[in-house]
């Protein structure tokens, strides 16, 4: 398994590259703000083919590259349905007028090939079945993206804007809510076992295991009890 992962763009959103070895085809998840030019080095460097790109959700700091990415190499991007609108409309996502100055120049849109997905698809790509669990809370179309464990490799979770190290997505945004956040939290995340590495939307990488352990929302979920009042993250 080869996940190459990087921070881009003003928001600091990771963009993954995932392939099951080097030289061979790739999907690409969340390629956001300025995240073009680390997704080019990451193909090059490990002779890569994209064949998709895949959204956990629609703020625009998971997607203002899908355009140029998808062009570039003639491939679909994959989205839930109730998202598919901030691709074209970024600012109804954040709470912001139509025609406010929105980081610059993006090149806002829909790519010319646009699939979308929903609970419990199995998405074979690349060579790896990516699973979609539907995680609303952050946004209303968010979803993780699992990856089974394999020989040596233990299973992998892109849990996007749902769960970081230590935090939540913050839910003060256009579509989200506390509620479907606690809930997408004790659905999605806490059946998974305790080795399975967390590669979210903003942060460090780490495990079920930790956060089960030390994220107060998590812990708060498992005890059945509501939400804390740590501080939240994400855009």
């Amino acid at each position: 398994m080869l996940i190459a992962g990087f921070p881009a763009g003003a928001w600091g959103t990771n963009c993954y590259v995932v392939a099951p070895a080097a030289g061979e085809e790739c999907v690409i998840i969340d390629p956001g703000h300025q995240a073009a030019p680390g997704v080019e080095e990451a193909l090059a460097k490990h002779r890569l083919k994209p064949v998709a790109v895949v959204l956990t959700h629609g703020h625009i700091d998971h997607v203002a590259s899908v355009v140029p990415v998808c062009g570039a190499h003639g491939v679909p991007a994959w989205i839930h349905p109730a998202d598919r609108y901030m691709m074209s409309d970024p600012e109804k996502g954040i709470g912001r007028s139509i025609g406010m100055p929105l980081m610059g120049e993006l090149t806002v849109g829909e790519p010319d090939d646009v699939r979308e997905m929903a609970d419990g698809a199995r998405l074979e790509l690349a060579g790896l079945e990516l699973t979609v669990a539907h995680a609303p809370g952050h946004t209303k179309g968010s979803v993780t993206f699992g990856l089974p464990e394999a020989a040596d490799v233990p299973p992998v979770f892109f849990s996007g804007d749902l769960l970081f190290a230590g935090s939540i997505g913050r839910t003060d945004l256009p579509g989200g809510d506390m509620a479907e956040m606690l809930d997408s939290l004790a659905r999605v995340c806490l059946p998974l076992d305790d080795s399975t590495v967390v590669l979210s939307g903003h942060g460090p990488q780490t495990t079920i295991g930790r956060e089960r352990a030390t994220n107060p929302y998590l812990r708060q979920v498992a005890d059945g009890q509501g939400a804390p009042g740590a501080p939240r993250r994400g855009m």
